[in-house]
């Protein structure tokens, strides 16, 4: 986990510490926080920094805008969800690449992505490619039923386009109604916000949470147990704070990246988690997350030898932020792990 800064002067701590959770309570209920822009519409979506590793945004971005319903974001949190990001995934089912096909899938709709005269699964210039034309065939295939275009395909790749057009809709079905919930919230994670991000009303409880365990001795791996003497490492840290409200983050900081939408450096406001990378370019390299509390500062857990404590956020490793919502935690592939 990474290095922390200077020490803090005692005043910040005192004040901040005594009563950050009410001072900031009121800003963070306020009403006056515009959603971001539907993520329905071909050409509308763009990705936010950060959001897709650099190697596949330039595919995700391209072919994501392939036809009305799908879009970058959308494409992204699908291939989130299935692989991690991973080229190399192999599931039990033989589920295979980052796009997760299974050999028949492909061998029906598999594509020449990067015209190189293969179809290798493998290969996300192939895999990438496929998956966003075998969406908006599968949206083809249902584009006549009723309601949202968009959730119709996502229940056609989970269910199948016979039960969509049977149902008229998104079916009864208790796993495909997560499935299209799970990924159209996941998508808003990958969105460049349009607005201002809507601020989460469980930020307040997690600071205060967090603040209770200022002085606390840093622990590798520590979640906070009894038998760990009640110390956290850094993302054991965050996932506490947001447990004590209610919401379950995963265990791994870069897993936590995706569980909300990324505010600008110059939109954070307290509540905030703040993440720090080796590659500014790739979310997959984030090494260490805190918990922002305004001014620049967030509540952290930064390393062995160190206690929980006030750190500043302005560091080279900085990548951004994410604004964590129920929905967004609760979309995450590896949520409540």
């Amino acid at each position: 986990m990474k290095a922390a800064a200077t020490a803090r002067k005692v005043w910040l701590m005192a004040g901040i510490a005594g009563g950050l959770c009410f001072s900031f309570l009121a800003l963070l209920l306020v009403g006056t926080y515009s959603a971001a822009a539907s993520l329905a519409g071909n050409g509308t979506v763009t990705l936010a920094k950060g959001a897709v590793p650099a190697a596949y945004t330039g595919l995700v971005q391209r072919w994501g805008n392939l036809c009305d319903a799908i879009n970058p974001a959308l494409l992204a949190a699908q291939l989130y969800q299935e692989s991690g990001w991973k080229a190399d995934a192999q599931s039990g089912a033989n589920a295979q690449g980052i796009a997760q096909f299974i050999p028949g899938t492909w061998a029906t709709h598999g594509i020449d992505g990067d015209g190189d005269g293969d179809r290798d699964v493998w290969d996300p210039a192939d895999a990438i490619p496929s998956a966003a034309t075998y969406d908006c065939e599968l949206a083809g295939y249902v584009k006549d039923v009723p309601g949202n275009p968009t959730e119709n395909m996502l229940a056609a790749y989970n269910a199948g386009a016979y039960r969509v057009i049977q149902a008229g809709g998104v079916p009864a079905i208790r796993e495909t109604q997560n499935y299209v919930k799970s990924i159209t919230t996941l998508a808003k994670s990958f969105a460049a916000p349009v607005g201002t991000v809507a601020a989460s009303q469980q930020a307040a409880g997690a600071i205060y949470y967090a603040q209770g365990k200022l002085g606390t001795p840093y622990l590798w791996g520590g979640t906070g147990t009894d038998s760990q003497g009640g110390r956290f490492d850094c993302s054991g840290l965050t996932q506490a704070a947001y447990h004590s409200v209610g919401i379950e983050l995963p265990r791994v900081a870069a897993d936590q990246w995706n569980a909300g939408q990324h505010p600008a450096r110059s939109e954070l406001i307290p509540g905030d988690l703040v993440f720090f990378a080796y590659d500014l370019n790739d979310p997959r390299t984030i090494h260490h997350v805190g918990l922002y509390v305004g001014g620049g500062y967030m509540i952290n857990a930064p390393h062995t030898g160190a206690v929980i404590r006030f750190d500043k956020i302005d560091t080279a490793d900085y990548i951004g932020a994410t604004r964590v919502t129920q929905d967004g935690a609760a979309a995450l592939p590896t949520a409540g792990a």
